[in-house]
C-alpha cells in the first residue's frame, strides 16, 4: 500500500492534505526515524516527540522564508524528512547521508547548524530585529526544549526580548527531559505545572486561546489584556513570563495536529514576540523510548522487536572513569562531582548513586557548573568537574576567572575529547588543549589507558592547581598498551618511553592516539625501520626530555587527537623555540614536526575514518616516518660525498 510519505517531497505538499491524513503521516514518519536509527544510531527519542510539532510548523509557515531556528539542533530529524531530506536520511550522520543537526550546507531550511544548547532564542532575537529593521515581513520561530531554556544565554535572550516589535514566536517544546530529567527550579515548577493539566484541560486551554487571540488591527495593550485575564490559571508558567512582560500562550498538547495547525495561523498574525508552551512525549510511538526515554536519547544501532540486545562491548574510556572515580571517591571524601545534565554521558551515574549527596547536576548551565565548582573548592572540597569538550568551550571565561586565576584544585574529566565520529564537527573535541593550555596554573593530562585513567586521577585529587584529563569517545585499549602503560604513575611533566629504537625518529604521542603510534611502529619494523615511541602524557608542561631529544639530534614526530594550532605539538615547538637561545650552537639538532587536526571542520563518519583523513592514524604516521626516514638517509648520503 502506499504511503502518504512518498507524496511529501516539500513542505508544501503537507497543505494538500487532511488533518486526518496529517496524523498518518505523523506515524509514518515516526516510523521511518525509528527504522534509520535503528541502522546508524542517533538521537530517538526527542525526535519522536517532535513530529506532529514539526508537521503543525511546515503547515502553516513557509520557511524558505520564515526562519526557523531550532534549540538543540538534535530534535530536527522531522523536518528533515519533511524538507527534501527524505531520500537521505537512511544515510543519517554518515560521511555521504546528511548530519544529525541542522547544518545550512545541506538545505536552505536550516539556518544555523546547531549542536549546542541554549542558543534559539537569543539568534532568533537578532534576525527579529534584523527583519524589524528591514521592514521585512519573514516570520521569526524559535523552538526551544525546555530543559535549553534554563541555559543562562536562553534568560539574557528573554532579558531582551522587549527590544523587537514584531512578531517573533517562542515555541517551548516542554517534555521534562534533557538527557536525563531536567533539573533545577524552573524545571520543578515546569513538572508541577505538567502534572496538574488533564488531556481534557488542555484542550480547554487550546480552546481558551483560539478565542481570545488578539486580532490584527485590535490595540495590542488591550488585546493582550484581555486575553491574560481569559487564560490566566491558579498555578501557570504565564506569570513566569509575564514578569518579564512576554506574551504566553499555555499549555497545549504537542501532539494534536489540528490544534497546532489553528494556533500557529493565529500565533504567525500576533505582531509582538509570544511564547507558546506545548507539552509532547518523548519517545512517542516507539514503546521502549517511551517507556526509557533517557536510554534512547542518543542510541547506537539497535533491534526494533527483538529484546534489548545483552551483550557488552569492549570497556569505554568513560566506563573506565566512572569505575576509577568512585574509588577515587572511597578514599577522599572532599571528592564532590558536578555535571551539565550529562551524567549518564560522562559516567557519573555510578557516583550519583554511591554518592548522592556528593553529586550535582545544574542542568544545560556548564558555566554555572564551573563556579559552582569554584565555590565547593573555596571551602575545602575537591571538585571534579565532568563535561564533554565541546559543552565545555561554553565556560571558558569562567575557567579563567573563578578557576585558573584564583589557582583552585578543580579537576576537569574531559570526555569525547578529540574526534567523536558520527555526531561531526558540533560535538568534535579538537580545540580543548588550545583554549585552557594559555591559562596559567592549569595542567593537562592525556591518558592512553584504563591504568593511566586511575594514576591521572589519583594525580589530580593530590594536585593543589587545577588539572584537566581529556579522553576520548572510544574504547580502552587492552594487551599490549595496557601491559606497557601500566606501573608507572604519573609525575609532574614526565612522560614514559613505550619502545626504544635505533633509529633517531622519535614519536611523541598523546592519550589514546599512542596505540596509533605504537601499531605505526610495528608496521615500519616490518620494513626495517626502528623507531622511539614516548607516551606524551602531558600537554601542559611539556617534559623537557622531549625537547633533549631534539637539542641532541632526533627527529620528533608530535601525535595528537587535537586540532595542530595551539594544540601538544605547538606546545612542543613553543618549549623548543624557548630553549635554543641555551643550546650549544654546536650541538646537533633534530626536526619537529606535529601531526594533528586540520584548520577546517571534519565533518561526520567513524571515528577511524575520521583519524585516517586528519592523517593520525597508523598507516598515515607510518608514511609521515617512511618519508622522513628517506629525507634523513639522503642527507646523510650527501654528507658522505
Amino acid at each position: 500500500m502506499a504511503k502518504l510519505l512518498d507524496q511529501v517531497n516539500r513542505p508544501e505538499d503537507l497543505r494538500r492534505l487532511s488533518v486526518e491524513q496529517l496524523k498518518v503521516l505523523a506515524e509514518e514518519i515516526r516510523e521511518l526515524i525509528t527504522q534509520s536509527v535503528s541502522r546508524t544510531g542517533g538521537h530517538l527519542a526527542s525526535n519522536l516527540g517532535m513530529v506532529e510539532l514539526s508537521i503543525a510548523l511546515h503547515y502553516v509557515f513557509d520557511f524558505q522564508t520564515d526562519r526557523l531556528l531550532w534549540d538543540v539542533g538534535h530534535q530536527c530529524y522531522a523536518h528533515k524528512i519533511i524538507t527534501g531530506r527524505k531520500d537521505r536520511f537512511a544515510k543519517l550522520r554518515s560521511r555521504d547521508g546528511i548530519s544529525g543537526f541542522p547544518n545550512p550546507a545541506e538545505s536552505d531550511y536550516d539556518v544555523f547548524t546547531v549542536g549546542h544548547a541554549g542558543t534559539s532564542i537569543a539568534t532568533a532575537l537578532g534576525m527579529a530585529l534584523g527583519a524589524q529593521s528591514n521592514n521585512s515581513s519573514e516570520k521569526i520561530v524559535a523552538v526551544v526544549g525546555d530543559a535549553s531554556i534554563v541555559n543562562g544565554l536562553s534568560f539574557e535572550a528573554l532579558n531582551n526580548l522587549g527590544l523587537v516589535k514584531r512578531q517573533m514566536l517562542i515555541v517551548l517544546n516542554d517534555n521534562s527531559m534533557a538527557i536525563d530529567v531536567t533539573q533545577g527550579a524552573l524545571a520543578k515548577f515546569f513538572s508541577k505545572v505538567r502534572l496538574s493539566h488533564t488531556y481534557d484541560d488542555l484542550r480547554r486551554t487550546t480552546n481558551t486561546i483560539l478565542e481570545h487571540l488578539p486580532v490584527i488591527g485590535r490595540p495590542m495593550e488591550g488585546a493582550l489584556e484581555n486575553f491574560k485575564k481569559a487564560v490566566r490559571m491558579a498555578i501557570s508558567p504565564s506569570r513566569l513570563f509575564e514578569s518579564l512582560n512576554i506574551p504566553y500562550f499555555g499549555p497545549v498538547d504537542g501532539h494534536d495536529i489540528g490544534s497546532l495547525i489553528k494556533l500557529f495561523k493565529g500565533m504567525s498574525n500576533l505582531e509582538w514576540p509570544g511564547i507558546l508552551h506545548v507539552y509532547t512525549r518523548k519517545g512517542k510511538g516507539y514503546t521502549p523510548a517511551d517507556d526509557n526515554p533517557r536510554k534512547y536519547h542518543s542510541t547506537g544501532p539497535f533491534e526494533i522487536n527483538g529484546a534489548a540486545s545483552t551483550k557488552k562491548g569492549r570497556r569505554t574510556y568513560t566506563e573506565a572513569f566512572a569505575e576509577a572515580l568512585v574509588e577515587t571517591a572511597e578514599a577522599d571524601s572532599r571528592i564532590v562531582a558536578i555535571t551539565a545534565a550529562m551524567s549518564d554521558g560522562t559516567g557519573l551515574a555510578r557516583f550519583r548513586e554511591k554518592f548522592p549527596d556528593r553529586f550535582y547536576d545544574v542542568g544545560i548551565a556548564e558555566s554555572a557548573a564551573v563556579d559552582t565548582a569554584a565555590g565547593l573548592a573555596k571551602q575545602g572540597f575537591k571538585p571534579v568537574v565532568c563535561i564533554y569538550s565541546t559543552f565545555l568551550q561554553r565556560s571558558f571565561d569562567q575557567i579563567f576567572q573563578e578557576v585558573a586565576l584564583q589557582n583552585l584544585p578543580i579537576v576537569f574529566c574531559i570526555d569525547r575529547g578529540g574526534l567523536v565520529g558520527d555526531d561531526g564537527a558540533t560535538h568534535h573535541g579538537l580545540m580543548d588543549i588550545g583554549f585552557l593550555r594559555m591559562l596559567p596554573n592549569m595542567v593537562l593530562i592525556s591518558p592512553a589507558s584504563e591504568y593511566e585513567i586511575k594514576e591521572a586521577l589519583a594525580f589530580a585529587a593530590a594536585s593543589s592547581s587545577p588539572v584537566a584529563i581529556r579522553y576520548p569517545r572510544d574504547t580502552v585499549p587492552n594487551g599490549q598498551i595496557e601491559a606497557a602503560t601500566s606501573g608507572k604513575p604519573f609525575e609532574l611533566a614526565k612522560s614514559v618511553t613505550i619502545r626504544q629504537g635505533r633509529d633517531p625518529v622519535v614519536i611523541a604521542a598523546l592519550g589514546s592516539i599512542l596505540s596509533e603510534a605504537l601499531l605505526a611502529a610495528e608496521q615500519l619494523a616490518d620494513k626495517n625501520i626502528d623507531i622511539t615511541v614516548v607516551n606524551a602524557r602531558f600537554a601542559k608542561p611539556v617534559d623537557p626530555a622531549l625537547i633533549d631529544m631534539v637539542r641532541r639530534g632526533s627527529h620528533l614526530i608530535t601525535v595528537e587527537d587535537h586540532g595542530i594550532a595551539a594544540g601538544f605539538g605547538s606546545a612542543v615547538l613553543e618549549a623548543a623555540a624557548a630553549t635554543a637561545l641555551q643550546q650549544d650552537p654546536t650541538a646537533a639538532r633534530g626536526s619537529i614536526i606535529t601531526l594533528g587536526g586540520p584548520d577546517h571542520f571534519i565533518d561526520a563518519d567513524s571515528r577511524p575514518a575520521q583519524l585516517n583523513e586528519i592523517g593520525i592514524s597508523a598507516e598515515k604516521i607510518a608514511a609521515v616516518v617512511e618519508k622522513l626516514t628517506a629525507a634523513i638517509n639522503n642527507q646523510a648520503l650527501q654528507n658522505s660525498r
